[in-house]
């Protein structure tokens, strides 16, 4: 299955993938290339304030870890 990339940049992901990965609005992707390859994966939530991927709570859509939950308070 081919695509054509847009004169912004963009691609269009099929519906069927979208479907299967989860892929909904709004969903944060991550890029990456490896050699010659374009790899696209769901992002890994990260705490807003430090970027840390570990103990994280949601909080209207967003995502803070304790230790800065902690410091916040």
């Amino acid at each position: 299955m081919e695509r054509r990339v847009d004169d912004l940049g963009r691609v269009v992901i099929p519906s069927h993938i979208r479907h299967e990965l989860g892929f909904e609005a709004g969903t944060r992707l991550s890029f990456e290339l490896k050699d010659d390859e374009l790899i696209i994966t769901k992002a890994a939530h990260t705490c807003a304030v430090c970027n840390s991927e570990d103990d994280l709570k949601e909080i209207d859509g967003k995502y803070v870890c304790r230790n800065c939950m902690e410091k916040l308070k």
